[in-house]
């Protein structure tokens, strides 16, 4: 009975403590095109066209090279080391929505099980062609953004206990030619610590505790 005990009760100790000494942040939340080369699928985001022409695209982001590219991009922010531009095709040059607006969403989910929802957070920056808007569990956390320059996001609620799922709306106006539309994500920070120990987890590790306390003092006896 003593060993089942301090057995079990060591089990839910470890896992407390592990989970104790883990990183705060959150992890999942990636950057777009982090550490990607030009052309390659960002996996971390999905893809869904809600409206508009850049419908039976590869499905998911492209990470894009934007130094370069013809006129269009010009007010485009620069590429860099810790993210880049997301298109729904690999021609980040493609024109879409000649005659009426389109609404694109990209995702990205993260994970929370065994943390204390109630003291994540998270912040970021964002910029969208031309504009949009982000929920995070269908809540909207921010609304507003440009494609020349970063607009901040954050959220401290809303979390759920298990996936999240933040999503990236992004609105491109109508327009003739040289309409093309893009995303680019970073996050900032964030943070979430272990949830307590359930009740029963506490009982078992006082009672292993118990246990060993038992166990030394009748050696030392």
């Amino acid at each position: 009975m003593f060993k089942s005990i301090l057995v079990a009760s060591g089990i839910a100790l470890a896992s407390f403590s592990a989970a104790a000494v883990e990183s705060n942040q959150i992890d999942g939340l990636y950057n777009t095109g982090a550490g990607l080369a030009s052309g390659k699928i960002d996996t971390h985001y999905s893809f869904e066209a809600i409206s508009g022409t850049a419908v039976g695209t590869d499905g998911h982001g492209v990470t894009t090279r934007q130094t370069g590219l013809n006129s269009m991009f010009y007010a485009w922010l620069d590429n860099t080391a810790d993210s880049k531009w997301l298109t729904p095709t690999i021609n980040a040059r493609q024109s879409y929505d000649p005659t009426e607006p389109g609404l694109y969403k990209w995702s990205i989910s993260f994970d929370l099980t065994g943390l204390d929802i109630t003291s994540a957070w998270i912040t970021g920056r964002w910029a969208a062609d031309n504009n949009g808007y982000i929920q995070l569990n269908g809540t909207t956390i921010s609304s507003g953004s440009a494609l020349d320059s970063w607009t901040s996001f954050s959220a401290t609620a809303g979390f759920l206990s298990g996936v999240n799922t933040l999503d990236f709306f992004v609105s491109n106006v109508a327009q003739k030619v040289g309409n093309a539309t893009g995303v680019r994500v970073e996050f900032l920070d964030s943070y979430a610590v272990a949830a307590v120990p359930e009740p029963e987890s506490w009982a078992l590790i006082v009672a292993g505790l118990a246990v060993v306390g038992a166990i030394s003092r009748r050696r030392l006896g």
